[in-house]
């Protein structure tokens, strides 16, 4: 196909498209809403930790929520694994449950749920919910266990698996699948709420076809996969033909292996283009990356650079093709390797090198990176109930956005791997549905990156356990190296644009910064701080006034004003500057960088 000639279809009738368009982006809207409204677990219905999309019978993905980036890029293959795999044994009424990496999915917590649609008994589309289950087996609460050396000391591993059989639900198949979960109470509200979220959206598909037939919603679906692609196309081909490569590391988290290197190369030929990715061999530690996982990580890159506006289905990537390397690399993981890490790290260093290739292309587009997730999962006795309680605190990877090159990065809007889908919760509901006390929750002052834009504050979340012994499990990384800067964004103080936790037991206290599995009891304290975004520009740009007013309003430290950005406070009280002072400073800093 030559550059920006896709094809069109001139024969679908403008208004009948939009209303079609209408329909199943509000079929979409009202399966995560159920799911928001009817979950048991906080992950769920607070945090907003789950995803949903639309698929025809071939299948392609024609509707894709405005969800999880994690969650979203895996789907496209795992269900074409799941539908092959029941090819010729399809029937209405089934409903198939699916979370192992090595059938498609993203790590196994992300329990997916898969719904046939049939009309006129003929199969036309699947809905499919997928959601990060507080647990999912395995030895460690929680799912993440820093000690696995293989897949099978993390999790319950579920293949595609009939849970209905035309209209009947398989209890000894469900029964056996929630046995094996803590938290048992949890875990099946939130299976019945992903159930329920995958017949809303059938509900609606059934009565769009009644409405408007089904040669006409067909013609305009197609005409959707052809828009998104047109358009995909149509950025590709603005691109200089050429190979671009990025690369980003992905830092040691107390694991003992070193950092590691990913790298992309981008291949642009007309409105073609190929991503391929290079990355070391697997390791005996839950960061590695089945395929599957990664498409999301390949594909978050891409559109982070592409900043399309919708429609947002397969039809993307239609002129996208993706080599994920050989089998057995930290990209593109084989059994038995461990994984359950593997959707913030090394997902998030995978999008970074993806649309840092991309950014070389068109250096214009260039923007900064956000916070990579540092995380907390939390699980205990709750005596208030006579039940265990094990949860995500999905609060605990808020971190910030990048900068742009028109503006400061959001606050409290990442991790990057969720891109500011997540949601932190109440405090006040977290604590009534686990015992704990949460002592703090906010921005972090010095902790976005230094830039004439900066970068978009991390959060610190504080807690004590209420009445009993509480297990913390820490993952992700981002603790030594900060969010990627852009256009000559840098920071002094770097230690504090990072990720850390910090245990304080009586007058002891000690920084935490690798993946630990650790108890502590009432009065003892943890808190677990997020990075930052990456700042744009050079800080010595950034106007003064506006440092002063981050200073005012607690973003960024006196001490932090002077060195990042070369901007000396005189009098703290009054955060009157001393221009001379800071003219002189900005002049030998800039001297300094040019040198």
């Amino acid at each position: 196909m030559t550059k920006g000639n896709a094809p069109g279809r001139a024969d679908v009738d403008p208004i009948t498209l939009s209303v079609v368009r209408g329909i199943l982006e509000t079929t979409q809207r009202e399966m995560t809403l159920s799911l928001e409204k009817t979950a048991r677990s906080s992950v769920f219905n607070l945090a907003h930790d789950y995803s949903t999309a639309l698929f025809n019978a071939r299948p392609e993905m024609i509707l894709q929520g405005q969800d999880i980036p994690i969650h979203l890029g895996s789907l496209i293959p795992a269900m074409k694994v799941v539908a092959r795999y029941f090819e010729g044994d399809i029937h209405e009424g089934d409903l198939i449950i699916h979370n192992d990496p090595a059938w498609g999915g993203s790590h196994a917590i992300d329990t997916c749920f898969y719904r046939p649609v049939f009309y006129k008994g003929k199969l036309k589309y699947w809905t499919v919910c997928k959601g990060h289950l507080t647990d999912v087996g395995g030895p460690v609460p929680a799912g993440y266990n820093p000690n696995a050396k293989e897949i099978y000391a993390e999790c319950l591993r579920i293949p595609p698996v009939k849970v209905w059989d035309r209209g009947v639900p398989r209890k000894d198949v469900l029964n056996l699948l929630l046995t094996n979960m803590r938290a048992r109470r949890d875990q099946e509200g939130d299976f019945n709420a992903l159930i329920g979220a995958c017949q809303v959206g059938e509900r609606a598909l059934i009565a769009m076809l009644d409405k408007y037939g089904e040669e006409q919603v067909d013609a305009c679906i197609d005409t959707l996969l052809d828009m998104a692609e047109r358009q995909m196309r149509g950025l590709i081909a603005s691109v200089p033909d050429g190979s671009y490569e990025g690369s980003a590391i992905l830092e040691d988290a107390g694991h003992g292996f070193g950092d590691f290197e990913i790298k992309a190369k981008v291949t642009i030929a007309g409105d073609n283009c190929h991503i391929e990715i290079s990355s070391p061999p697997q390791i005996p530690y839950f960061i590695n990356s089945y395929e599957g996982n990664s498409y999301s990580g390949v594909y978050l890159g891409l559109m982070m650079f592409a900043q399309l506006p919708p429609p947002y289905n397969e039809g993307l990537y239609r002129c996208v093709t993706v080599d994920m390397g050989p089998k057995g690399t930290l990209c593109n993981a084989k059994e038995p390797a461990p994984h359950m890490n593997c959707t913030t790290t090394p997902m998030e260093t995978l999008t970074d090198a993806v649309r840092l290739a991309f950014e070389k292309a068109v250096p214009s587009k260039v923007s900064a990176s956000w916070g990579h997730a540092n995380g907390l999962n939390i699980a205990g006795w709750d005596k208030r109930h006579d039940e265990e309680y094990v949860t995500m605190v999905l609060a605990t990877i808020i971190s910030g956005a990048g900068a742009t090159p028109s503006q400061d990065g959001w606050h409290a809007c990442g991790p990057e791997c969720c891109f500011g889908a997540l949601t932190s919760g109440d405090v006040e509901l977290l604590e009534y549905s686990y015992p704990i006390i949460i002592h703090r929750y906010s921005l972090m002052t010095d902790s976005g990156g230094a830039g004439k834009f900066r970068g978009g504050s991390g959060t610190a979340w504080e807690v004590e356990p209420l009445n009993d012994d509480m297990t913390f499990i820490t993952f992700g990384e981002g603790r030594r190296i900060p969010a990627v800067g852009a256009a000559g964004a840098a920071s002094t103080l770097v230690d504090r644009k990072v990720g850390r936790l910090e245990l304080v037991k009586g007058d002891e206290s000690r920084i935490i910064r690798e993946n630990v599995i650790e108890v502590i009891r009432p009065g003892d304290r943890i808190t677990n701080m997020n990075p930052g975004g990456g700042g744009y520009g050079d800080p010595m740009e950034r106007a003064v006034e506006k440092v002063v007013w981050d200073v005012k309003n607690g973003l960024v430290s006196v001490e932090g004003a002077k060195e990042d950005y070369g901007v000396v406070i005189a009098d703290p009280a009054t955060l009157a500057v001393d221009m001379a002072a800071t003219d002189a400073l900005r002049a030998q800093r800039r001297a300094g960088t040019a040198l």
